[in-house]
């Protein structure tokens, strides 16, 4: 089950997992566009695209398919940034700009950082920058959660 906090002034949310596989699979679902476009998807907004250069200095992006979830009038999700941190297979961070921000210019970071355990690996997703919009927070506090289950699902099979 994944943990979900907000940092004290409304900035972050985080979220956690323990998965029962080793960093370096884990780490590899982050980041090859094979594997995300078959876990980070949902029937709720079906991805039609992931696209993933895992280097500093490397961008992605991703987009899906019209869905049933609709967040900020938005039922076709888009969402791209550049690689600013990668540290295989301990750490991913990059720049989100998503198209179901209220406003669509807004720039966060999403921060995954990978701990090896007894039984595999800690994972610790941080979504930073929100501070300004709540409307967003919110939606990450109930989604970065539901995206880690989807991951230890996918690591685990």
């Amino acid at each position: 089950m994944a943990t979900v906090s907000t940092t004290l002034g409304r900035d972050a949310v985080i979220s956690e997992i323990e998965i029962a596989a080793p960093l370096g699979r884990v780490f590899e679902a982050l980041t090859d566009p094979e594997q995300l476009i078959r876990w980070f998807t949902d029937p709720s907004c079906p991805a039609i695209l992931w696209e993933m250069d895992p280097r500093p200095g490397g961008s992605y992006g991703y987009a899906t398919a019209k869905g049933t979830m609709v967040v900020n009038g938005v039922d076709e999700f888009e969402c791209h940034g550049a690689i600013l941190e990668l540290d295989p297979p301990r750490l991913l961070v990059y720049s989100w700009i998503a198209n179901w921000h209220e406003d669509k210019s807004l720039e966060t970071t999403v921060r995954w950082e990978l701990f090896p355990t007894e039984n595999g690996t800690r994972v610790r997703v941080t979504h930073s920058g929100l501070a300004e919009d709540a409307a967003a927070r919110k939606d990450y506090e109930a989604g970065w959660p539901g995206m880690l289950v989807m991951l230890q699902r996918f690591t685990e099979g």
